[in-house]
């Protein structure tokens, strides 16, 4: 299988007051097209640093070395141009909040029409709108075309997410990023979302990077599991395998922590390794 996106040994280091402090420790993994990779870890461990460092959005004084290869080229090494040009077509993100990734006095429709026109500016105003209204459609958000003059608090949370996926997908991207995009949701939306980016993904042989510290969620929807622990990748391999029979004892801990309804209430957490 031919990998769309390769890591390999990516380190991320930042300045801090008492020398350089290690996020990222020689990572390598890989996402074919139309896979999902699931990257999991607790809070803290790396992971939202992984996908700035694959957008190139990561603040100048961080330090970072390894190759990240996107369709055979490398990123880290491209022109600050070309790495513009692909961010937001070729590969986009999906935010964990919606609500602080869209602009809150800027119509919903809008936003998704600039998310476009950035990549498209011969567009006429009445094609990036027709294109953003299909964007929007492309999500199921209900009655799109009416709504594409309404504002982001006019919505409910799983509607902002859904606004959001339009806006990272308008471009027919060939890898999407997802990174916690339905923490702050209940479990009915929840199901929601992971079922349409799992259309998405089949539609549009997506590669997907699905980034997030629920393991019910990832066991959902990835294929691959890669387990991070404190910038390092511990554990990698089928998601059946990973959670059925784990062979790191971080990863057993990490599954371990998971409460179900059988879990004794007298008992303690497990407490990770």
């Amino acid at each position: 299988m031919s990998h769309l996106l390769a890591v390999n040994h990516l380190s991320i280091a930042f300045p801090t007051p008492q020398g350089e402090h290690a996020a990222v420790r020689a990572a390598s993994f890989s996402i074919a097209a139309g896979e999902v990779l699931g990257l999991v870890g607790e809070s803290g461990s790396g992971k939202s640093v992984i996908s700035l460092a694959i957008l190139r959005l990561l603040a100048p004084q961080a330090r970072v070395t390894g190759e990240i290869h996107f369709d055979g080229k490398n990123l880290l090494a491209l022109p600050a141009s070309q790495m513009r040009a692909l961010r937001g077509s070729a590969v986009s993100m999906i935010f964990q909040e919606p609500m602080t990734a869209l602009n809150p006095v800027m119509r919903i429709g809008h936003q998704v029409a600039e998310a476009i026109a950035v990549h498209n500016p011969d567009l006429r105003r009445k094609e990036l709108r027709r294109r953003a209204i299909a964007a929007l459609e492309s999500v199921a958000l209900p009655e799109a075309e009416r709504r594409y003059d309404d504002y982001p608090h006019q919505f409910s949370g799983g509607q902002l997410q859904r606004i959001g996926i339009a806006m990272a997908i308008a471009n027919r991207p060939r890898l999407l990023i997802a990174d916690e995009p339905t923490t702050a949701l209940d479990g009915t939306v929840q199901a929601q979302i992971l079922d349409l980016l799992d259309d998405l993904r089949r539609q549009h042989n997506l590669a997907l990077l699905f980034i997030s510290h629920d393991l019910s969620v990832v066991a959902r929807i990835a294929q691959r599991v890669a387990v991070l622990r404190r910038g390092e990748i511990v554990e990698q391999g089928a998601s059946a395998q990973i959670f059925s029979a784990p062979q790191h004892a971080y990863t057993r801990s990490l599954l371990a922590a998971v409460p179900t309804l059988q879990t004794p209430r007298d008992r303690p957490l497990t407490t990770l390794l």
